[in-house]
């Protein structure tokens, strides 16, 4: 893999949320633009221009409010999704004295450390600016790897908060579940229009059909969004973990470990376990078509990739 220097890292990421931001809103106006076109009763392009130009603004600022409270509460709603809480120093200064001395060594602040009351293994960073950034870890986790490990693990976290992905994620998560609310909101209330239209005597089949290839274009502009944040993020974290421990091996044996056993159960939610370290599928959904636009490269690759530098 071609080397990328921190800087040129942060610099991409930066660009491509600026992007996210700017097309995200163009192409939420382009859908609502083509459900109007497609469920208008008389297609002509005045009245569909008129209506459209009355729902732009409630559009903008449903989806700004949205935008706004997940930017602002997102770590709260991560606390709440994934159980976790904050790890007291006297609770375990091995976990804070392994952040502390990495943090030390690239001149970073200081995240904040959360623990997950879990046995699984796994581990993610989060946060959009100094005073949010966190790095949560499974008890499994803590427990079951030693020192080494751990670090290359806590340094992987780390790199995350130093290239800004975390900031890039938070943003692709959030739209991400602007569209899917989206597209589940319209089909149901489609649904329910058109079989009020059959109780009148009128056919729905049309209006069905196009709820139905609305919400497949929106979930598929949801995936889209959500692979675009290139996968290759993971191997930029590992290599970042790599170079500041100097123990690539360390990473690597941790992934190893992570790899028997890293589903948390208590994470409902798909979106927010992508922010992990392994974003495992359950054992039912293994074989799904969404392991095609999974968020994370193989955890075999990433530990191949490792094992050449050890």
């Amino acid at each position: 893999m071609t080397y990328v220097g921190i800087q040129t890292q942060i610099r991409r990421n930066n660009f491509n949320s600026v992007l996210l931001i700017i097309a995200f809103p163009l192409v939420l106006l382009g859908m609502v633009y083509a459900f109007l076109f497609f469920t208008a009763q008389r297609q002509e392009p005045e009245i569909v221009n008129q209506t459209f130009a009355t729902t732009v603004p409630f559009v903008v600022i449903g989806t700004s409010v949205w935008f706004i409270i997940a930017w602002f509460f997102h770590n709260s709603m991560i606390r709440m999704a994934t159980g976790s809480k904050p790890l007291e120093r006297m609770e375990n200064k091995r976990v804070y004295n392994l952040v502390e001395n990495l943090c030390i060594s690239k001149g970073m602040r200081i995240p904040q450390i959360y623990i997950i009351e879990d046995d699984s293994l796994n581990a993610f960073a989060s946060g959009i600016n100094e005073q949010s950034f966190t790095v949560s870890l499974s008890r499994g986790i803590i427990e079951k790897l030693d020192d080494d490990e751990l670090e290359g693990v806590i340094a992987h976290e780390l790199t995350h908060i130093r290239n800004r992905d975390v900031r890039l994620m938070m943003i692709s998560i959030i739209f991400v579940g602007i569209f899917a609310f989206i597209a589940q909101m319209a089909l149901r209330s489609l649904r329910f229009g058109a079989f009020s239209r059959n109780r009148e005597g009128k056919n729905g089949g049309a209006v069905i059909l196009v709820a139905i290839v609305i919400s497949a274009v929106c979930y598929l502009i949801a995936i889209l969004l959500r692979f675009g944040i290139s996968r290759s993020r993971e191997y930029m974290a590992d290599a970042g973990a790599a170079e500041m421990t100097r123990k690539p091996y360390a990473l690597a044996n941790a992934l190893r470990k992570i790899s028997q056993d890293p589903f948390i159960e208590a994470v409902e939610r798909r979106d927010v376990a992508q922010l992990f370290i392994e974003n495992p599928q359950p054992e039912e959904k293994k074989f799904s078509i969404s392991n095609f636009f999974s968020t994370h490269p193989p955890i075999q690759k990433r530990i191949e990739l490792l094992d050449q530098f050890a």
